[in-house]
């Protein structure tokens, strides 16, 4: 084709308007990076937190890409992610075939049409064009004209209006209707309510509470910082306390943690709330004689390593931080740079340690998991994750405790942490570890201590011995920690 414009003709049926001329496609260059990310996370099976920091440094470059078209972006993005569930039901709704036969980059451009039409205040008719021109970009003329047939199908009704059609009543089927209102799988859905019990309402509020944007929390590491420093870098305008952890900075207009000196430096770190509760609780359960070496069993990527190792620091002790993965253990030796005490950063397998059974004082073990507590940072985990994960993740998680309390010797203090309050990852591996259920015995004897005393002033920690965190109880992620006290 001429890189002129053709000139109009005429149509061949008798007094027929002019066609129109073929006017290329406009890149949206906010859009195309939401559509850039989306294809990662479904592609590679990549973490949008990981993927859409560089494509937005990328696109700065470009001194027109402005802050509030890097805020349109992510809000694109994480928006797409949390209601991919909701927003596919409604798709399915406007489409002649099942979603499966939908190409994904076509799915990809509906679902980010649907959010700006459903989920933003981008006013209906810029919603369908700029999601149209995007299809034209990356889809072709041909397969932008399905793009625009179902986005105006979808632009019909408000979000309330289309659950109304697309989810079933609450009393015909509660799970499934969770799911659609609240865009999450349905088995995750009843997970979580069996985790977190009671009625509808609590439900509710934990599912919505996956689908807010988490604020950015900052540690201040004892010794090291202080949240007066942070608090002063930030602005008070910008910077809000703390919860529950007096080392917490919570970031009030988000902004770019990056940018503060003592987070360049390492003296402070971002790390969710409930993430600093953990470390802290394990820190502050009292153990029996010495308090001198404490051990991080699966330190990557070093964020409670980081604050475990200040709190030792001023005790005097020594901290190990173990993580298998090397590539981890370098994101941890980063972490714990400039610690002011002694500490070491060894690549180990936890479930074959290469220390000696009774060497520490202190042991933290948090394990890997589902990763289901912190579905407000990761959206497209509630996605990818299957119901068969867990049981792949059950024998790792039962070994690493086991292994933990054969570390940790007669007096001392594990703690035993997920970022998911699934049964089966908590109080189910626990209780079978300590019954000696499953493969491999547990060598020593131990027992539960009440972690709540050590959570001083967090509201709602339950019936106990251990505590489950809620971000819609406590706003942190939904942290779980059990301490057990080695007593033979």
């Amino acid at each position: 084709m001429s890189e002129k414009s053709p000139q109009p003709r005429r149509s061949p049926a008798a007094g027929g308007r002019p066609a129109k001329p073929y006017r290329r496609p406009q890149k949206d260059p906010v859009r195309m990076l939401a559509f850039e990310a989306l294809r990662a996370v479904d592609e590679r099976d990549a973490y949008a937190n990981l993927v859409l920091p560089p494509l937005l440094k990328k696109a700065r470059q470009n001194e027109s890409f402005q802050a509030r078209d890097a805020a349109l972006a992510t809000e694109l993005v994480y928006g797409t992610l949390r209601r991919q569930g909701t927003y596919d039901a409604i798709i399915s709704a406007c489409v002649d075939r099942p979603l499966r036969e939908v190409d994904p980059p076509v799915l990809d451009v509906l679902s980010l049409g649907a959010h700006q039409l459903l989920g933003t205040r981008i006013p209906t008719h810029a919603a369908v064009s700029a999601s149209v021109e995007l299809a034209r970009v990356v889809l072709g003329d041909g397969r932008a004209k399905f793009v625009n047939a179902v986005l105006r199908k979808i632009a019909a009704h408000d979000l309330d209006g289309w659950l109304e059609r697309v989810a079933p009543p609450y009393d015909e089927d509660a799970e499934e209707h969770l799911a659609v209102y609240h865009s999450h799988p349905r088995w995750v859905v009843s997970a979580l309510w069996d985790a977190l019990g009671g009625g509808r309402a609590g439900i509710e509020d934990l599912l919505e509470a996956d689908n807010e944007r988490p604020e950015v929390t900052l540690v201040a590491r004892p010794g090291r910082s202080t949240p007066e420093e942070l608090v002063e870098a930030l602005g008070e305008e910008s910077a809000l306390p703390g919860r529950w952890s007096p080392y917490a900075v919570r970031m009030a207009e988000g902004g770019e943690p990056g940018a503060l000196e003592a987070v360049r430096e390492g003296r402070a770190g971002v790390q969710d709330e409930g993430s600093q509760l953990v470390a802290m609780a394990l820190a502050a359960a009292p153990v029996e004689g010495r308090d001198e070496r404490w051990l991080d069993g699966c330190a990557g990527p070093g964020g409670k390593a980081s604050l475990l190792g200040a709190l030792a620091a001023g005790r005097g002790a020594f901290l190990l931080a173990s993580e298998k993965q090397p590539h981890r253990a370098r994101l941890v030796e980063r972490s714990l740079a400039g610690n002011p005490g002694p500490y070491q950063v060894i690549a180990a397998d936890g479930t074959r340690p290469p220390w000696r059974p009774g060497s520490f004082d202190r042991v933290l073990m948090d394990v890997p998991c589902s990763g289901l507590g912190a579905l407000r940072r990761r959206p497209e985990a509630r996605w990818r994750r299957r119901p068969q994960d867990l049981e792949g993740f059950a024998p790792l998680q039962r070994a690493l405790l086991r292994e933990a309390l054969s570390a940790v010797r007669v007096g001392g203090v594990v703690g035993y942490a997920t970022c998911s309050p699934h049964l089966a990852e908590t109080r189910v591996v626990v209780e079978d570890v300590l019954k000696g259920r499953g493969a491999g015995n547990l060598p020593v004897a131990a027992e539960l201590i009440d972690a709540r005393p050590y959570m001083e002033g967090v509201p709602a920690l339950g019936d106990g011995p251990d505590v489950q965190l809620w971000p819609h109880l406590h706003g942190t992620d939904a942290m779980y920690l059990a301490l057990l006290r080695r007593t033979a």
